[in-house]
């Protein structure tokens, strides 16, 4: 059974599970609302800055009331833990439904990516942001953020998956079960990874550092500023940066292969 924080929570999750008592369940709401605005803050780096983070704060918190309704308290698992995976797929499914990002941001991604090219094959080596920047006539920060986008826009076209709705509702996709691979994905998931390793190793301490706090120990580009007493916007700026960087080394490695 799951352990709970304190007796209060506890009489509280008994009392929301046995009669869905509204107090009770306002109460759980509200020390759970932080976990929507840790994931809006997350996921909101990568978006355009057109999309508003009080539309992704309503979504972040109908998946944290569906994650209330279905969580089974007899279950082995945290609530966080669980809260966590409804609250960002409900962020991510709502992005995806209302094309908020979709043929703007991925236009943009393809025009740069188009122009790196055609620079790489006539420089014949990998390009700057700077240079980038300059050849397209916008700001480095606007490659930057391109390339955070089209990042994101990635995760929006993989990470399809479904929230327990009702079958009429969910057609094409399906939770599959990441516990359970096959041994070719196994492989090239192995492979992927060491690859992702190999070059991550090659970026500066700096960039490996943010990279590792953002996506390993999963803190906010804000907490990774105030441990490393940088601003938010440094922080950004060398996520991005590093990001970049990743995309010429994996490239590279792709036209050798």
């Amino acid at each position: 059974m799951m352990q709970p924080t304190s007796n209060e929570e506890q009489k509280l999750w008994q009392s929301w599970a046995a009669e869905r008592d509204p107090r009770a369940g306002d109460l759980l709401i509200k020390k759970y609302t932080p976990l929507v605005s840790y994931h809006v803050q997350r996921i909101s780096t990568g978006l355009p800055k057109n999309v508003s983070r009080d539309e992704l704060t309503s979504l972040g918190m109908m998946g944290l009331f569906d994650a209330l309704n279905k969580f089974d308290i007899s279950r082995d698992l945290k609530f966080d833990t669980y809260a966590s995976f409804r609250v960002r797929g409900a962020i991510i499914d709502g992005l995806r439904k209302e094309d908020w990002l979709p043929r703007s941001a991925r236009e943009k991604s393809k025009k740069l990516e188009a122009q790196i090219e055609a620079m790489e094959q006539q420089l014949q080596r990998h390009v700057t942001p700077e240079e980038v920047a300059q050849e397209l006539g916008v700001s480095v920060d606007d490659v930057y953020q391109t390339m955070q986008e089209h990042f994101m826009s990635n995760i929006l076209s993989m990470d399809e998956h479904s929230s327990d709705q009702d079958d009429s509702e969910v057609k094409t996709f399906a939770i599959r079960d990441e516990q359970v691979r096959t041994p070719e994905q196994e492989i090239v998931r192995t492979e992927l990874l060491d690859d992702l390793v190999e070059n991550i190793l090659k970026l500066n301490e700096k960039e490996q550092q943010v990279l590792s706090l953002f996506y390993t120990e999963e803190l906010t580009l804000t907490e990774i500023g105030e441990m490393l007493q940088l601003s938010t916007s440094r922080i950004s700026q060398i996520h991005s940066k590093a990001l970049f960087k990743l995309r010429n080394l994996l490239s590279a490695e792709m036209q050798n292969v």
